[in-house]
């Protein structure tokens, strides 16, 4: 007797990131922008400010100001999230990180 093996679909997306970085004198600035498949698009910004008494170096400031990005983007995908879930379920969310 045959056996069959039933497997799952899987199903891949996929998004489209861009960071640009502005320097403004001891100020650096990163803007993200998420384009999700389905045509959503989010924005988040993040900033890192140098010490005038330290040694310029813009990588440092980028490294900064895009982790600070990408973690106010991730508080805004959960956000979202926990909004499309109560719209679902009539209820309220409880997304944590």
């Amino acid at each position: 007797m045959k056996q069959e093996v039933m497997t799952a679909m899987e199903t891949i997306v996929g998004c489209d990131i861009e960071m640009e970085f502005r320097e403004l004198g001891p100020l650096t600035e990163a803007v993200v922008r998420l384009r999700m498949h389905d045509g959503t698009e989010m924005l988040a910004q993040g900033r890192a400010n140098r010490n005038p008494d330290d040694p310029a170096q813009p990588r440092v400031g980028e490294e900064i100001a895009a982790a600070r990005a990408l973690n106010n983007l991730a508080h805004r995908l959960i956000s979202k999230a926990g909004g499309d879930i109560e719209e679902v379920t009539h209820a309220k969310a409880h997304l944590v990180m």
